[in-house]
């Protein structure tokens, strides 16, 4: 069984940080787009899917091609988000993180977790060996390096972007930890607190699924989900039965720590190798170049279709199918 759980944070509204949407504004929008377009031609809450500012489709366009080609289930969870997502989905909180330069990021971080992890308990009634958590959340691998930072990690997150805003990032984080007057990995054995001053729903919300739920966890996303992996560590989680499943993109980004940052933190990761570089399509091209990378647990989608037979060409071709569709609708 598959999860994804949507999550917005302020932090994406700071110009520059962020391109899971074509402005900062329709950043709010993207995480229940996301999650409509996965059972839908086309999401309800907006007339779109969400793209980038040049135009390159969401990743949920790999989710949901993996999804009709192996017909697992798919859960939406809703950990925080400015919007409900106008499908069938579980409410864990309807809480955005606030900007962290200004204030806590997340001062409901307990409630979340305490929610999400009876959620999680519930599902070990169900007899499942493992789940799959992906996520949408813009501004997030903002919110990610800041947690992981405050945790000790010297690490550097991801970007949609193909020139990952890694100054702007560090100053945005900069000014957060001058607010909250730590320095970094002063929060090293507070990671509640890390949450509380620099997080956002999403990763709060996996983080009590994850510690709920007793099976095998696959944490479907980049380095957002380093940053879970390093709270559920902080508090006092055992890694072995946690990997994190990406996709390419992500574990050749020059301008992150991914792999680095998992070694450090002793979690093991797979990756989906789909390649877009013969596509009649040069937005999906150009996820090849650095675009977009991850997200809405494409990588985690794709693994699943993987062992349930198919190959990554044929989710390739899936995915193709699907953006043919899309540009013919516009």
């Amino acid at each position: 069984m598959m999860f994804v759980v949507l999550g917005n944070t302020e932090v994406s509204l700071i110009p520059g940080i962020s391109i899971a949407g074509a402005t900062a504004e329709l950043t709010k929008l993207t995480p229940p787009a996301d999650a409509e377009y996965l059972f839908y031609e086309r999401p309800k809450i907006i007339d779109t899917i969400p793209v980038t500012p040049e135009g390159h489709p969401t990743p949920a366009i790999i989710t949901k091609a993996a999804k009709e080609l192996a017909n697992f289930p798919i859960i939406v969870v809703r950990g925080g988000t400015y919007l409900a997502p106008l499908v069938p989905h579980v409410h864990i909180s309807s809480y955005v993180g606030r900007d962290f330069r200004k204030e806590k990021a997340l001062p409901e971080t307990r409630e979340i977790i305490d929610r999400a992890s009876l959620f999680g308990e519930e599902l070990n009634k169900l007899n499942l060996g493992e789940v799959v958590i992906g996520e949408s959340t813009p501004g997030g691998t903002t919110t990610a390096q800041a947690v992981l930072w405050a945790l000790g990690y010297d690490a550097k997150t991801s970007s949609a972007s193909l020139d990952n805003p890694q100054p702007l990032k560090e100053k945005v984080i900069a000014e957060g930890f001058k607010r909250a007057g730590i320095k970094e990995g002063e929060l090293k054995d507070k990671p509640l607190t890390a949450l509380e001053e620099f997080g956002d729903p999403m990763m709060a919300t996996v983080v009590g699924i994850a510690r709920g739920f007793k099976g095998r966890v696959i944490l479907a996303g980049g380095t957002q989900m380093l940053a879970v992996a390093a709270l559920l560590r902080a508090m006092g989680g055992e890694l072995e039965r946690f990997t994190i499943v990406t996709t390419k993109w992500v574990i050749k980004d020059k301008s992150s720590t991914f792999k680095e940052t998992a070694e450090g933190l002793g979690v093991e990761y797979q990756y989906a190798n789909l390649d877009f570089s013969k596509s009649k399509f040069k937005g999906l091209r150009d996820y090849e170049r650095g675009y977009v990378k991850e997200g809405v647990g494409a990588g985690g989608a794709a693994w699943l279709a993987l062992k349930r037979g198919f190959t990554e060409r044929d989710i390739e071709r899936k995915v193709e199918e699907l953006y043919e569709k899309l540009t013919k609708n516009l």
